[in-house]
């Protein structure tokens, strides 16, 4: 029986005929299977990405995975399912002015970080020192997002969504992003095993579209005034005063509007997406700043340093539990089972069976929340207790 209701046939004709030109019908989608999901009239290709990667099992974790500022019981700081909102919002502004496929660039945006550990980058960090040393694979947030949507759960995504999300890394500032082609599977695939296996090789990864250039550059914009923000809101920083003034400006919503007005009046009708010398220079100083000020400070220092040993003593026991077979394991009934419950909507077929024991752990770390992460730590090792406290949200102040 088909569960799906289609249009009636003299509507499809009428709107066929009213939506003529438009990229809503069209279907450059690239899949995995090919059979499947093609563009209908109300579900562009592309949108299906999106509705994919929104209903995504991982999707709602998004919530509860610290963008920069861990353990601050406050609901204004931006957790990662607030940022991945802002790079959609300000790619796709970029976007319609451009003339690219807006709902390409909203797949890529909502995707890219999909794969993130907890703890932001402290968190990616710990996990690719700790994959390196157990399995001789580096692990980078981007390339486990695809793997989220490609391999953990096979949404049969497009090749074009996918690549965007490989390529985006906003920690790379360029002046200018430029596609290189790529137009099937086996290439793709081998560009994301050379990230596992190449050092320096996920620095760069080029997109193929000029969707994923705009979603890659708007990762930055969207974290570097946000981040300054947070910081004064969690008290890092005890004054906006520290901030250089730059062509950008050093608040969020100026530099926000100054580097989307620059990209459009620097890429339109252009091949490619740039940025004038000028801002770029300025967008330089603002990402150092950053990392001298905010993500370098004493408080985000003390607070990884805390959690490094932690990320060691979780692997090598979740690890250990797998090659006992010890099923009573969070690893075993919070991971493994519910990867073949949910994954069997997926077409995915014996995860268990072809994922070896260091990157089922790998996997069931980097899908982990924050909070999640500290009470299994605390479940793992009942004796010990984490050293990392959470600021209230009443103190002194009230």
């Amino acid at each position: 029986m088909n569960f799906y209701q289609n249009l009636s046939d003299s509507l499809e004709e009428t709107l066929r005929t009213e939506f003529s030109g438009s990229y809503i019908l069209e279907d450059t989608a690239i899949r995995r299977d090919m059979s499947h999901d093609k563009a209908s009239l109300w579900r562009s290709c592309y949108l299906r990405d999106v509705e994919k990667i929104m209903h995504s099992p991982y999707y709602n974790r998004y919530t509860d995975k610290t963008q920069v500022f861990a353990f601050y019981k406050n609901d204004d700081i931006t957790r990662r399912a607030f940022h991945v909102q802002l790079v959609s919002r300000i790619a796709r502004n970029i976007g319609r002015i451009l003339g690219l496929n807006l709902d390409l660039i909203e797949a890529i945006a909502l995707g890219h970080d999909i794969g993130h550990t907890p703890f932001g980058h402290a968190g990616e960090s710990f996990l690719n020192e700790l994959s390196l040393e157990y399995s001789g694979r580096f692990f980078h947030h981007n390339v486990h997002s695809v793997r989220v949507l490609d391999g953990i759960f096979r949404h049969n995504i497009s090749l074009q969504t996918l690549d965007g999300i490989l390529c985006h890394n906003g920690e790379i500032e360029q002046k200018e992003y430029r596609t290189e082609c790529l137009d099937n599977f086996p290439d793709f695939d081998r560009k994301v095993e050379r990230c596992y296996t190449e050092q320096g090789a996920v620095k760069k990864l080029t997109p193929s579209t000029k969707e994923g250039c705009v979603v890659k550059i708007c990762d930055l914009i969207a974290y570097l005034g946000k981040d300054r923000q947070d910081a004064l809101k969690t008290d890092t920083l005890p004054s906006e005063e520290l901030f250089s003034e730059t062509p950008l400006g050093k608040h969020n919503a100026v530099i926000i509007n100054n580097l989307c007005v620059n990209i459009i009046e620097k890429s339109y009708g252009k091949d490619h997406i740039s940025i004038d010398e000028e801002y770029f220079s300025a967008l330089a100083k603002i990402k150092e700043e950053n990392y001298r000020l905010i993500y370098g400070s004493k408080r985000v220092k003390e607070i990884e340093a805390h959690l490094r040993p932690m990320f060691r003593e979780v692997y090598e026991k979740l690890r250990s539990d797998l090659l006992e077979n010890r099923v009573s394991s969070p690893v075993f009934h919070h991971h493994l089972d519910f990867v073949e419950e949910h994954g069997k909507y997926y077409r995915q077929n014996n995860y268990r069976e072809k994922t070896t024991p260091d990157q089922t752990v790998i996997d069931y770390i980097a899908s982990m929340t924050d909070d999640y992460f500290i009470e299994l730590y605390e479940y793992l090792f009942p004796h010990k207790k984490s050293p990392l406290t959470y600021t209230p949200y009443f103190n002194e102040k009230g």
